[in-house]
């Protein structure tokens, strides 16, 4: 025969206590002994007891108890009954349905094994909402129930589920299995003694089982920080956190255990990181906080794992079976990191249950919302443009698709991983070429950190950056306007123009990586201007670290902005408040991140005017026409005609006319004519350029007016699509307006689908090409000993440029490194003389530096061919329509090894990068900390123990009368009304 003592454990609990109370006498299986305990409460919970049980039968505990040691006490007083007692445990924010002892008695009766049983726990506010149907417990410590967030309950559950632990709100437990097991863990006075408990009835070979005919309605008050916690000084969060750790680890067997304990030293690290970039540091703290206390005090797990040895190694296949899956960890770990991108803060269940966050959709709504991730995605103009991009750039890059090496024009062939892009870098002296002891570009180390992410494919990530700059630049552009330009029509007319422009395409003919690179980074930061002259800190750093990114690839960026930010600041640092200390952030900086390499920069001043990668004189055009500039065509290979973006300026100049939003089109017009200035005064100066790997023919390059136009074109954009709401309003018209506005609409998509169709017509003509050979041939990299270099000849129009490779293809970057001056004007001159046939002493020269062949690329120029043989020290080696080689025959001097890097380049690394996590940590999304539940809370807000706020006053006081009558028609529409104590069942006196 069965006989149900039933404890109900209160702690500032009232405003739920009243319903808990009310449902026990409804219970449809009478209960035969009811014991309340009140922990030092001050709201009135141990007078509701009293008044419930009277006061023979309500136990009274300091403030300080847990909930552990309350039922111990009363087991301790309460003599066990006759026959085979169940011991049913509630919390006082607990309200058990009419029907669920009944429930819970008949699934213990159906298996004897079973010998702890709970409900199916319900939310408190909104009763549709599923809290738990049984817990488990990942290999890291984190609480799972299985669940979705706010997932309702149609029985997609109900069963009878044999499941890893159960909670203590409504938890059945035989009294001779709580005898036997010691019951609950007082040492885990708050969270995870429900876990701990269930695990160790497992391990002693007893079943826990979860019965879903059993409802519960609970409103996880504790862990929702919906009241003080007085069981300890710590936050819930660390408390749940540490309770956690510690149950695992005391539970697993040691192979199991040794695993978990490297497990959460990395995984806490991860976590604090996320949370120290998401600018929670407490959370952070909390993370590392609990690891520590339970590694910290070793002999206190280690003697809780001597008191749970027994049946420990033989019930852990069973257990291990129950834990969460790995998949659903990583999972967990993939939605922290997508929470800290999206800017709500690293999503983690720490410190809470399952929470049942609070929305705004109406009864019935959810089933109207779509949840298909696929039709959200296609039906966003953002996303169908991006694929319309992505389409059309496949079918005009086909020609680049085939495999092989990426490279021509500006981009060097992308060989080495990123291993090689680090070691780069992070070189003090690089011998590379003539030898360099300058530092390294940073753009090498963006490139690295890509590399790094892509698995150390430098090749993938310079394809998805130049062969996909089009979509890449589309989605940016969508993006970054989104508050700028509301009318969506605009913002896709705007950005599909901007990824279509004359720029981007000669960009990507040319493989210009760094303006490819502008031009994706250009419209996030207009986008963060306009935050950062309104005075936001967060965004000055953002922008800052995002300027340092393209101002690595183009340096002329920094030029232009930093000319735009002075005026900005004289614009508006009188006028909005911190906007001032914003834009000396955004511009100051990229200045310490660079610092060493932009001193090397302003050392020499027209490397300020180009970018990363070969500096091809063929590339640029030195009397670019004014139509050109005009049209916002930069010249070079890839570029469209010049009347492409004709309709872009009509359309931009119909907007003059205008009378509204005259404030946004004169900044536009401003910006493009600045970006266009610039345009027309760097377009015609030539810059001499030479690297530590070679010297282009001729020495000197035009300057390319890609990234002034493309400001320009930025401007213009801006100028014309800011106003283009208003085309509704024309076609609601009649007569002439009407007309204009058709007019208006048809000639803006002009420009992007003549760009878009001459495009996939004429394809990605130009130097770039995904079949090159490597520079160094076959027979060169075998013969040449370690040191040794091939010297590469280029003849064009008389002149003569000139690469040196030590054993292998050039690295990105390494063009951009500086020689010795010295060594590189005397190799220059020997490299004069040996091609025309002046050898001898020059010759000589050439070896001392490491010189052992000389290969001249397809076509040779028979002059060069003839002087080369004629050199007694140069014996032909072979001559075909690939090209011809030569060795040196005589002897060849290697360069010594490079000494190791200096205490000055090592320690401005670490700095470098300290100052890198730094600006990343300020300039990350950030988020307070709001109640885990997400929702209101139903009762007044209290400030915790480290001052943390519990709730939104505001709002618990707004919601509470709503709260409040939910409560009662939830809770009583199963039960009937009444409550009295005639209907209690049999009571017993709990001994003083």
């Amino acid at each position: 025969m069965h006989s149900v003592t039933a404890i109900v454990v209160a702690h500032d609990g009232a405003r739920w206590l009243k319903e808990t109370l009310a449902a026990l006498p409804r219970q449809t299986r009478p209960l035969d002994r009811v014991v309340g305990v009140d922990n030092g409460s001050r709201d009135g919970s141990a007078k509701l007891l009293t008044e419930a049980f009277g006061s023979h039968n309500v136990l009274t505990m300091p403030r300080s108890t847990g909930f552990g040691e309350a039922v111990h006490e009363v087991l301790r007083r309460l003599p066990p009954a006759p026959g085979q007692e169940w011991v049913w445990l509630l919390h006082d924010d607990c309200a058990p349905d009419a029907g669920a002892l009944q429930a819970l008695l008949w699934a213990a009766e159906q298996d004897p094994k079973a010998a702890i049983l709970g409900p199916k726990l319900r939310d408190w506010l909104d009763r549709r909402v599923l809290l738990e149907m049984g817990v488990t417990v990942s290999r890291s410590g984190r609480r799972d129930t299985g669940l979705e967030p706010r997932e309702y309950d149609q029985g997609q559950h109900d069963e009878l589920a044999d499941v890893l632990s159960v909670s203590t709100a409504g938890m059945l437990i035989r009294r001779d299995v709580w005898d036997e097991l010691s019951g609950l863990d007082t040492g885990l006075p708050l969270f995870r003694d429900d876990l701990d408990l269930c695990w160790r009835a497992r391990a002693a070979g007893h079943r826990v089982l979860n019965v879903s005919d059993a409802v519960a309605w609970h409103a996880e008050a504790s862990a929702r920080r919906r009241r003080r916690i007085s069981t300890s000084e710590e936050h819930p969060r660390r408390l749940d956190r540490r309770n956690g750790l510690f149950v695992l680890m005391a539970n697993l067997p040691f192979g199991a255990f040794a695993r978990s304990v490297l497990r959460n030293v990395f995984g806490s690290a991860l976590r604090a990181l996320l949370f120290l970039l998401a600018k929670q540091p407490a959370n952070a703290l909390d993370e590392v906080a609990a690891l520590g206390s339970v590694l910290g005090r070793p002999w206190r797990l280690l003697r809780a794992r001597k008191a749970r040895r027994n049946g420990r190694k033989q019930s852990w296949p069973a257990i291990r079976r129950k834990l969460t899956p790995p998949g659903a960890a990583l999972r967990r770990l993939a939605d922290m990191v997508q929470g800290f991108l999206a800017g709500t803060g690293p999503v983690d269940s720490a410190g809470r249950h399952h929470a049942a966050a609070e929305t705004g959709e109406e009864d019935g709504d959810e089933l109207l919302t779509d949840s298909g991730g696929v039709q959200r995605l296609l039906s966003s103009p953002g996303v169908v443009l991006c694929l319309i991009l992505a389409a059309i750039t496949l079918a005009a890059e086909r020609t680049l698709l085939p495999d092989g090496l990426l490279g021509g024009g500006a981009l060097v062939p992308v060989t080495g991983s990123a291993a090689d892009l680090w070691r780069l870098y992070v070189e003090d002296h690089h011998a590379a070429g003539l030898g360099s002891g300058t530092w390294a570009p940073p753009y090498v180390a963006v490139l690295a950190g890509l590399s790094a992410l892509a698995l150390g494919k430098t090749w993938l990530v310079v394809g998805v950056l130049l062969l996909g700059c089009v979509p890449l630049a589309g989605f940016s552009a969508y993006a970054a306007t989104k508050r700028m330009i509301p009318y969506t029509p605009a913002r896709v007319w705007l950005a599909a123009t901007y990824a279509l422009l004359p720029v981007t395409t000669g960009a990507v003919a040319g493989g210009r990586l760094g303006t490819a690179i502008v031009i994706v980074l250009l419209p996030v930061y207009a986008a963060l201007a306009i935050r950062v002259t309104a005075g936001s800190s967060r965004a000055a750093w953002g922008f800052g670290l995002l300027l340092a990114v393209g101002t690595a690839f183009v340096p002329l960026v920094y030029v232009l902005v930093v000319i735009l930010g002075g005026l900005a600041a004289v614009s508006f640092g009188g006028v909005r408040r911190g906007a001032t200390r914003s834009i000396a952030i955004g511009l100051g900086t990229p200045v310490v991140l660079l610092f060493p390499w932009l001193v090397q920069i302003a050392q020499e001043p027209g490397r300020i005017l180009l970018e990363s990668g070969l500096h091809d004189p063929r590339l640029s055009d030195p009397r670019l026409a004014a139509e050109s500039l005009l049209m916002l065509s930069p010249g070079g290979p890839g570029v469209p005609p010049v009347w492409t973006t004709a309709g872009l300026v009509a359309v931009a100049l119909a907007a003059l006319l205008l009378r509204r939003h005259q404030m946004v089109v004169a900044i536009g017009w401003g910006v493009m004519l600045f970006g266009l200035l610039v345009a027309i005064v760097v377009s015609r100066i030539t810059v001499h350029v030479g690297g530590a790997i070679g010297e282009a023919a001729g020495g000197a390059v035009p300057v390319w007016p890609g990234v002034p136009l493309a400001f320009a074109a930025t401007g213009l954009l801006v100028a014309a699509a800011h106003p283009a709401h208003r085309i509704t309003e024309f076609r609601a018209a009649r007569g002439l307006r009407r007309l204009g506005a058709m007019l208006i609409v048809v000639v803006a998509f002009a420009t992007p689908l003549a760009a878009a169709g001459l495009w996939v017509a004429r394809s990605a003509d130009g130097p770039l090409r995904h079949d090159v050979a490597d520079p160094v041939p076959l027979l060169a990299a075998v013969e040449s000993a370690p040191g040794e270099g091939t010297l590469l000849l280029r003849s064009r129009d008389g002149e003569i440029g000139y690469t040196l490779l030590r054993g292998r293809g050039p690295l990105i970057g390494e063009s951009d490194l500086e020689p010795p001056g010295e060594a590189s004007t005397g190799f220059g001159a020997a490299v004069a003389g040996l091609a025309s046939g002046r050898g001898g002493e020059y010759a000589r020269t050439l070896a001392s530096s490491g010189v052992r062949f000389v290969s001249v690329p397809a076509p040779v120029d028979p002059a060069l061919q003839r002087a080369l043989d004629s050199e007694p020290a140069l014996a032909r080696m072979s001559l075909s329509e690939a090209g011809g080689l030569w060795r040196m025959s005589g002897q060849v001097t290697v360069p010594p090894p490079a000494a190791p890097a200096s205490a000055l380049h090592r320690g401005w690394l670490w700095a470098q990068g300290a100052l890198l996590v730094l600006v990343l940590v300020l300039a990350s999304p950030g988020a307070r900390t709001a109640d885990p539940d997400g929702g209101s809370a139903d009762g007044p807000a209290e400030e915790g123990p480290r001052g943390r706020r519990r709730g939104r006053d505001d709002r618990a006081r707004n919601d509470k009368g709503r709260n409040d009558k939910g409560r009662e028609g939830g809770g009583r529409g199963r039960g009937g009304e009444g409550r009295g104590g005639d209907d209690r069942g049999r009571e017993e006196t709990v001994p003083a």
